[in-house]
């Protein structure tokens, strides 16, 4: 079945949908890389959905992310790039580690080289409060993190240092 009715893209890449409402489609651009190829970006999720929507914006971008089980494992990955992670993406409901300690131990080893971003559902409050308390640098909603993922991926997945 054809669906070409519901929307009708203009000159300026903006489209209207059925109902006469604009948007406008967002292109992902790649980055390029010129590091030596190391991940800069860590992620502890489990969360199957989430885990496919950072692997594939990930791709789009041309992006390295590292998914990982233990702090161990992002301590020592950082350790044989040379290089502290730009960014470590903490799914606060990972079932599989304790995200309130897990980041307590990585701001005391990788300091404020490293920014760490959190998600959660937002009803949540309690636990926003814990996870800014151990370290984290932001706490998003699940729907904000979904929303800012290409902006934050394209910060912190960039070759160029802005420390």
């Amino acid at each position: 079945m054809d669906h070409n009715y519901r929307t009708a893209e203009n000159e300026n890449g903006s489209a209207r949908n059925n109902r006469g409402t604009r948007f406008v489609q967002q292109e992902l651009e790649a980055l390029s890389t010129a590091h030596n190829g190391a991940p800069r970006i860590f992620a502890f999720v489990d969360d199957l959905f989430f885990l496919a929507k950072i692997q594939e914006t990930a791709r789009k971008l041309n992006v390295k992310v590292q998914f990982v089980k233990s702090e161990k494992e992002v301590l020592d990955a950082a350790a044989e790039s040379e290089q502290a992670p730009s960014l470590i993406i903490m799914d606060l409901n990972n079932a599989s580690v304790k995200p309130v300690p897990t980041i307590t131990k990585l701001k005391s080893k990788l300091k404020k080289q490293t920014n760490i971003i959190g998600f959660l559902s937002h009803v949540q409050g309690d636990l926003k409060i814990k996870a800014q308390e151990a370290g984290c640098d932001m706490v998003l909603p699940r729907s904000a993190f979904s929303q800012n993922l290409p902006q934050l991926l394209r910060r912190h997945g960039s070759s160029t240092d802005l420390q």
